[in-house]
């Protein structure tokens, strides 16, 4: 009697933990599409127009269930030997030890650290940006993510947009005198906007998974 009544609350409270657990959203690993993603800047000139570029090669990986914005992460490296400003003589400055001195400092890198919801369909995502051998905490506002489609070529993409400005001598890029006028002739501030595009793997049906649905759906139609 008394194994009875024992074998029985064990099993109330089993099935109450199974109840009330709350379930567990795995995070699905993406890998960052570098042929649609691309980090662009812009930068005042003389403080009478904008030098706008961007860095055209762009990999890295991220996660998220699906659901809950605080479950992305975020790891994305920059090829800063990819900066491109649209003139060659330029560009080639851009690498030199005045900016960027990419033969010492090749990539650029960020590595999110939290992601907190910011209003509906954004976000904001704070980590560390090493650049130029330093490192400083930043925080992007991201719009995003969308919803995941299908690519039709087995895999499952989604997107986003993450815009920051930063202060380009926070990370050592010093160069730039000062105008006749007492303007800069390169501004310090520095608007950055993230293009992003994410892919995984389709989920791959079980082979005869269709038929099986669609046996299951006609035996059901046939009970009614």
């Amino acid at each position: 009697m008394l194994g009875s009544v024992r074998n029985a609350f064990i099993g109330t409270v089993a099935f109450g933990v199974m109840v009330g657990s709350p379930t567990v959203v795995q995070a699905a690993d993406y890998t960052l599409d570098p042929y649609h993603s691309k980090a662009e800047f812009s930068v005042r000139h003389m403080m009478i127009s904008n030098v706008s570029g961007e860095f055209a090669k762009v990999t890295g990986t991220a996660q998220y269930d699906g659901k809950d914005v605080k479950s992305i992460k975020v790891d994305a490296t920059i090829d800063a030997n990819s900066i491109d400003t649209g003139n060659e003589d330029r560009d080639k400055h851009l690498r030199n030890k005045d900016f960027f001195d990419t033969e010492k400092y090749p990539t650029i890198k960020f590595v999110s650290k939290s992601a907190k919801p910011a209003g509906k369909g954004q976000f904001k995502l704070t980590g560390d940006l090493t650049m130029h051998g330093v490192t400083k905490p930043v925080t992007l506002d991201v719009e995003g993510p969308t919803p995941e489609i299908n690519d039709k070529h087995g895999n499952m993409k989604l997107g986003a947009e993450a815009k920051t400005v930063i202060n380009r001598k926070d990370f050592g890029i010093s160069y730039g005198g000062l105008m006749d006028n007492g303007g800069a002739a390169v501004s310090d501030e520095v608007k950055i906007t993230l293009n992003i595009e994410l892919a995984r793997p389709a989920e791959k049906k079980a082979e005869g998974s269709d038929k099986k649905t669609e046996g299951a759906e006609k035996k059901a139609q046939a009970t009614k």
